[in-house]
């Protein structure tokens, strides 16, 4: 990632996620929009079977790569494994900006903002709320400054998007001075949001002013409902543990079950491990937290596991249409959403009674689904890939427009 003297100038978006460090290159100029020309991504941090695959901008496969456990136990070592498959794909470039997706801006971030001291000592303030996400996002941003100081860095916050919700959906029932102090609901995911609202409008503008459900299901997963392209409500909380459960996070709790586990001894760092690191699909299955692999096994803690999740991601569907007043599209994404055509038909069959979410299997199944609903469904079901890098990157590519 270094900036390199050459004639083809870049953005580079970094975001890291729980499990996973995706890195995209995007030329630019000031007078289009950023092109995506590369794009690594490595999946399975910390789990089993790590693997980086690095790709073009027509989504072909370039390169893979798989390691051992220990070889990508932590998002240091991918950021390792992701610059040096990159180096050997790409052209020399030269990077005149890097955006980095933040997952937790509190009350202090409504936008994407330029990254300086004040701003990581933010960023730094807030692990505590997303002890998964913040450390990562801000080893990028060191590494970065410590490569190339010069370099415009751009910060953009997950929780940005849903901002401006009405109060209502921000309260979380404890003392309103809590409230006051910046404990509220906040919701996460907005990137991604973000861009489904924008692709929607520019493809489908009719439908975008309606109300939609979106269902960002992966490692980390969350509903949000959408109407006019804005965050009406969505599952998460003040922090990334609400909601759904997720990859290795559980979801909504009983706050009471933590009071009786601390009183039965359970220190307070190995709480935080078990809600982070060995709950949600993980932890219920005994497994694995892979949806994939969950979905090959036929023991019966794995298919419980499976339909659990997609129970919850029901339930949570219907607290969304109480939001919006009702329901007219639902769109699935992220890496279980676009891809697992068999959690969408079960979700959608627990769905169809009250909302007629009916599938077009064949069309479900299909290589790149877009519309799946039947014809004769009282909501359309589409699925829409998702693409937080490449909305960050409009971001940074504005901010650094400004400077030149």
């Amino acid at each position: 990632m270094s900036s390199r003297s050459t004639h083809n100038p870049v953005i580079i978006v970094v975001n890291a996620g729980s499990s996973s460090l995706k890195l995209s290159i995007f030329t630019v100029t000031k007078g289009t929009p950023p092109s995506l020309m590369l794009h690594g991504e490595l999946s399975g941090i910390g789990n089993q079977h790590p693997a980086l695959t690095i790709s073009d901008s027509s989504g072909n496969t370039l390169s893979t790569a798989h390691f051992e456990a220990h070889q990508a136990s932590n998002h240091s070592d991918a950021y390792q494994h992701m610059r040096d498959a990159l180096d050997r794909e790409s052209e020399a470039f030269s990077a005149v900006a890097v955006g980095h997706r933040v997952v937790h801006g509190g009350v202090f971030y409504e936008a994407p903002v330029v990254i300086d001291a004040n701003v990581k000592a933010t960023i730094e303030q807030l692990t505590e709320l997303a002890p998964l996400h913040q450390p990562p996002a801000l080893a990028g941003i060191n590494a970065v400054e410590e490569q190339a100081p010069q370099l415009l860095q751009v910060a953009g916050f997950d929780t940005s998007f849903h901002f401006h919700r009405d109060p209502l959906t921000q309260l979380t029932g404890l003392p309103y001075h809590l409230y006051e102090q910046g404990l509220r609901r906040f919701g996460f995911h907005g990137l991604s949001y973000e861009y489904i609202a924008h692709q929607l409008a520019c493809q489908q503008p009719a439908l975008a002013r309606q109300r939609i459900v979106v269902a960002h299901l992966g490692a980390g997963a969350s509903l949000c409902a959408l109407r006019d392209g804005r965050s009406i409500n969505t599952t998460m909380s003040l922090t990334p543990l609400d909601g759904l459960p997720m990859g290795t996070r559980c979801g909504s709790l009983d706050p009471g079950l933590m009071l009786y586990l601390l009183k039965q001894g359970t220190s307070i760092d190995e709480l935080r491990k078990m809600l982070y690191y060995d709950s949600g699909l993980k932890g219920l299955s005994g497994v694995s937290s892979d949806m994939r692999e969950l979905l090959e096994d036929n023991s019966p803690r794995c298919q419980r596991a499976v339909e659990f999740f997609t129970f919850r991601v029901a339930e949570e569907f219907g607290r969304m249409a109480v939001s919006l007043g009702g329901v007219d599209a639902l769109v699935f994404t992220g890496g279980i959403g676009e891809h697992s055509a068999a959690i969408r038909t079960a979700i959608c069959e627990r769905l169809a009674p009250l909302f007629g979410t009916l599938l077009d299997e064949t069309s479900n199944h299909a290589d790149a689904p877009q519309r799946i609903s039947s014809a004769d469904s009282r909501c359309q079901v589409l699925v829409m890939p998702t693409d937080e890098e490449g909305m960050l990157a409009r971001h940074v590519w504005e901010f650094w427009k400004q400077r030149h």
